[in-house]
């Protein structure tokens, strides 16, 4: 064994004190270790010991989940098929239906039912299908005419004058599980029916008798895993069995499995697995069962199956288990002389500073005295913590820079869109200033605040798609140009969309002109359909426009402007933004610069020689300045 000092970085009088004793190491205390780690090697038994019973523990469980894996798997593969086979019943039930309104001009009464042309129909309809063994069709009258391969015995006849109630009510009917004729011909059907109405008009109901013989055989394929399976009705009554031990109609609820999805009615809308007892004779057999719910039916597909059976794979896996764990346990032991006096301080080391390197500390390093491979992993370790030191440093700078560079762009990108009119000049930058202030107050968190700033600033970015005659018109727009200017969210919106980076701003781009009583654009959102990113932007956006001069108004006094801003809370503008604006600005956390009013060639007709400038309207009352609050922001 080589023997090695080893120690953390610290101070240099403290490494050396630890390389005295590596020096006057004395192979005659090897006796002593050995000794240690005996006593290590007891303690190492019985961890081993706890490890294997846990991985038992674990793989007894996952065989136990992958039995209620397949069993959950089989039920639902089940209900699948019973619910496509009842839609697809109740499409051919709607052709059908269709086609005999247009075959009797909706007209079914009297002596319209015996019509030649809807046997026909029935009978087609009929043979379209083994799985149908019968089909009829009734008036409002209950007179009707038939076609199939069994004639209804009494209970079936009874199911059918529920269905034709149900029909004079409007509903479609799902009927109960019945088995009709005897011996060899013998089967298992149910009645399913829809009313049939006219412009609105009852005129009666079509009905099929389903032979459940496709369903049998799948319970039938399903008892090749061992599993006994059968479907259940709403009231815990059998529909159809896999195996012979059950018939139909026979009430299942005896069973506690069944009970359960009884119990849960029209609440059981997911498959569930439990265990249970069944008595048989004197005997109860512990059970391990699911039922998955047929909610079109109102049924219930049940596998179950004996948990000896079920759970044999667990016990074999115990065993062999307990034997590996015993193997392990020796040869761990075996392992444990050879290499703990080689490695376990050593790496006890490593693991530390790889902790410390985890936990963000590239500063560690690792004095380890050994002319070993560990001694030069020490080395290695140390020269990579250096190079991580070194590399993290650099990304943190180039993060930084990168970020710097990227904000610039963007505060450029606003200011060319910003300079395309000079009465918007530094527009981008001042709702971005108010909207970091409006979600300051709203203690919003910081990541949202990053998102705000950057949304904030590109939020106009769409009107370099804009046309200069109109974003630069002087006075109110033709509702033709106003349709135009409107693109501008979704413009900008689309411009950025290929950034990946941007996504999370799109939304204060795009939606920043989105009112809360819905009168906005580009969507006509309502409410909580606007996200909080556009609703802030859109009172900062239109607290700028009421406070700048324009060529067709002039800026309104802060304290007006903010009157205005509380007329449309509630109505265009969130109210929360809203009060979170007046707050800031009643600290004085804004101050508001008057505009110098900027002279623009006025309209071409309008115009006389040279240059002149478009007089300012009056001040408006403040309850039509809300409206002009609203066609400002359009502009912006």
């Amino acid at each position: 064994m080589n023997s090695a000092a080893t120690s953390i970085d610290g101070p240099p009088e403290t490494n050396q004190r630890s390389d005295l004793p590596a020096k006057a190491l004395n192979p005659a205390r090897v006796p002593i270790l050995y000794v240690i780690l005996g006593v290590l090697l007891v303690i190492s038994i019985v961890p081993m010991y706890f490890y294997s019973s846990e991985v038992e523990k674990i793989n007894r469980d996952r065989l136990k989940t992958n039995e209620m894996l397949l069993q959950n798997t089989v039920t639902r593969s089940l209900s699948d098929d019973l619910s496509q086979h009842e839609h697809s019943l109740r499409m051919m039930l709607a052709n059908l239906s269709s086609a005999i309104q247009v075959a009797s001009g909706g007209d079914i009464g009297g002596k319209n039912i015996q019509a030649p042309e809807l046997r026909a129909l029935l009978e087609n309809f009929v043979s379209s299908s083994d799985e149908l063994a019968y089909a009829t069709l009734l008036n409002s009258e209950a007179k009707g005419v038939s076609a199939g391969r069994i004639a209804p015995d009494a209970f079936l006849q009874r199911e059918l004058q529920y269905a034709f109630d149900a029909a004079r009510d409007g509903r479609a009917y799902n009927g109960q599980a019945l088995q009709v004729e005897d011996g060899k011909n013998a089967r298992t059907v149910v009645l399913v029916s829809s009313p049939v109405s006219y412009g609105g008009r009852f005129l009666g109901m079509v009905g099929a008798v389903v032979d459940l013989r496709f369903l049998i055989q799948r319970l039938q394929e399903a008892t090749r895993g061992g599993l006994t399976p059968y479907v259940v009705d709403a009231q815990g009554r059998l529909v159809a069995a896999g195996t012979p031990q059950y018939v139909t109609g026979q009430d299942m609820k005896n069973l506690e499995i069944v009970r359960n999805f009884v119990d849960e009615s029209n609440k059981a809308q997911v498959a569930a697995t439990k265990e249970f007892a069944v008595q048989e004779g004197k005997n109860n057999v512990e059970m391990l069962g699911t039922y998955s719910p047929v909610t079109a039916l109102d049924w219930a597909v049940v596998v179950q199956k004996p948990q000896l059976e079920a759970y044999r794979d667990v016990a074999e896996m115990q065993s062999k288990a307990r034997l590996l764990a015993l193997l392990a346990v020796l040869l761990s032991i075996g392992v444990s002389i050879f290499a703990a006096r080689r490695i376990t301080n050593p790496l006890q080391i490593l693991t530390q500073s790889s902790r410390a390197l985890a936990r963000g500390d590239f500063s560690q390093r690792v004095h380890l005295a050994s002319h070993t491979e560990i001694g030069e992993l020490a080395e290695t370790f140390n020269a990579m913590s250096k190079d991580l030191e070194q590399f993290v440093e650099d990304l943190k700078r180039a993060a930084d820079e990168n970020r710097a560079l990227f904000l610039g762009s963007i505060q450029m990108l606003a200011g060319a869109v910003d300079e395309k009119d000079p009465y918007t000049r530094g527009h981008s930058d001042r709702v971005t200033r108010y909207s970091l202030l409006i979600g300051k107050e709203l203690n919003l968190p910081p990541d949202f605040m990053e998102t705000l700033q950057i949304s904030a600033q590109l939020h106009d970015v769409g009107k370099i798609g804009i046309e200069d005659r109109i974003l630069k018109k002087p006075g109110s727009l033709t509702a033709e140009e106003f349709e135009v200017m409107k693109t501008h969210t979704t413009k900008g919106a689309n411009i950025l969309r290929p950034v990946v980076q941007l996504a999370e701003m799109l939304p204060g781009i795009e939606l920043h002109h989105e009112a809360l009583d819905g009168r906005g654009y580009p969507y006509g959102l309502q409410g909580d359909q606007i996200p909080l990113l556009a609703r802030v932007i859109a009172v900062a956006d239109t607290f700028d426009a009421l406070t700048t001069n324009r060529p067709y108004q002039h800026a309104y006094p802060p304290e007006e402007a903010l009157k205005i801003i509380r007329n449309l809370a509630g109505k265009r503008l969130d109210p929360e933004p809203v009060a979170a604006l007046v707050a800031a600005y009643g600290r004085g956390e804004i101050r508001i610069q008057r505009s110098i009013a900027i002279k623009r060639p006025v309209a071409p007709d309008a115009a006389v020689s040279g240059n002149v400038e478009v007089p300012l309207p009056t001040p408006i009352p403040t309850a039509q300045a809300a409206e002009a609050g609203g066609l400002e922001r359009t502009r912006v």
